[in-house]
């Protein structure tokens, strides 16, 4: 059996000027949420690049990259 590490997706953070946090994958395109708070932001963001692969593989398509480490088959 083969292991290997897997590298984290970076989540570029900020804030908007009415107090809204927002966050960013920027290695994959569109996938940006809104939160309340830097905590509901970040959330928000990882709940979409999951959303953004599981439709991916529903429809047969390649997962964006940053993602497809983690679903390597060893």
């Amino acid at each position: 059996m083969q292991t290997g590490a897997v590298e984290s997706i970076p989540i570029t953070l900020g804030r908007e000027e009415d107090g809204r946090w927002w966050a960013d994958v920027e290695s994959m395109p569109g996938v940006m949420a809104y939160g309340k708070t830097r905590e509901e932001a970040i959330a928000a963001v990882r709940a979409l690049a999951l959303r953004v692969a599981a439709d991916c593989i529903d429809h047969g398509e390649e997962v964006p990259e940053p993602l497809a480490k983690v679903f390597s088959v060893a």
